[in-house]
């Protein structure tokens, strides 16, 4: 039994992309007679049966289909520009996001020394993605950054949707086939198959919404700053130079007499050792002068 669920498995694992593919597969999932027959002949022979009908109607998209099929497009925008006035930006944007149905899904600001910047992520109808930018930029003399993608995803999602249809099969021909079972080791193993076919269909169709979401709203992402006016030494007057100038000054005092604390053991110790030092030479010249007299 478990020979049989075994190229169960591999027969089916290939059916899920093409009707050509599914074809070819039929003719390797099919069990030799001899096989068939080991151990419960009439058992067996409906497992076949069951299994191989599995294929031959699992649904698959045929070329037409797929000709027929919307492409379906992410698209994608990420834009940099600079403002003189921020609130004013602001409020044009908001105006934009409410005419193009637009949600935002995060609005952060950030301030450095030189600019003041604000950055939006905004997921908008596939439809007004285009409409949204050509309005934007009425309003934009020149962006810093603007990349637009676009990722036709028509060919992962026809694969993904079929893959789903052809488990979906798989998996109500293992419900009959669960019905059918007689023994409890037959129930266990066709329940383990199921557990598995459904957790591929899970997966799929998670990945199905995750590309439908993209596609139906596309991200676009937006900065927008204004420059601050930077310091320049030419435009500092002479009195807040000299002001800053006694700061410095006071600030490296503290600072010298901070590091004169912080060393005083080693300062007293050499002070010790030079006169220690110049005692002893002193003394030994004043031996060499009594010497010479």
């Amino acid at each position: 039994m478990r020979f049989i669920f075994t190229f169960l498995s591999i027969g089916f694992l290939f059916c899920g992309c093409k009707e050509a593919e599914a074809e070819a597969d039929v003719v390797a999932v099919k069990m030799p007679a001899k096989v068939m027959y080991e151990e419960d002949p009439n058992y067996d022979m409906a497992v076949d049966s069951v299994a191989t009908e599995a294929v031959q109607n699992a649904p698959a998209m045929s070329t037409s289909s797929e000709e027929k099929m919307e492409q379906k497009i992410i698209k994608s925008g990420d834009l940099r520009f600079e403002t003189s006035d921020m609130e004013e930006t602001y409020g044009a944007v908001n105006q934009l996001i409410k005419k193009h149905k637009a949600i935002v899904q995060s609005d952060t600001e950030d301030k450095d020394s030189y600019t003041f910047s604000r950055y939006l992520t905004l997921r908008i109808p596939n439809e007004h993605f285009d409409n949204f930018i050509n309005d934007l930029g009425k309003g934009v003399d020149y962006f810093d950054r603007k990349n637009i993608s676009i990722e036709d995803v028509t060919e992962e999602y026809i694969d993904v949707a079929s893959r789903i249809k052809t488990k979906k099969a798989l998996e109500t021909r293992y419900l009959e086939l669960l019905n059918k079972a007689n023994k409890v080791s037959e129930m266990l193993e066709i329940e383990r198959e199921l557990a598995t076919i459904r957790e591929e269909i899970e997966a799929k169709e998670g990945r199905l919404k995750y590309i439908q979401n993209k596609v139906a709203m596309s991200t676009i992402n937006i900065e927008f700053y204004k420059a601050m006016e930077r310091k320049a030494g030419a435009r500092v007057s002479f009195g807040t130079k000299f002001v800053n100038a006694i700061k410095s000054g006071f600030n490296g005092i503290s600072t010298f007499f901070l590091w004169v604390i912080e060393v005083w053991p080693f300062i007293i110790i050499l002070v010790a050792l030079i006169y220690f030092i110049r005692k002893r030479f002193k003394k030994k010249s004043n031996n060499q002068n009594v010497d010479t007299n």
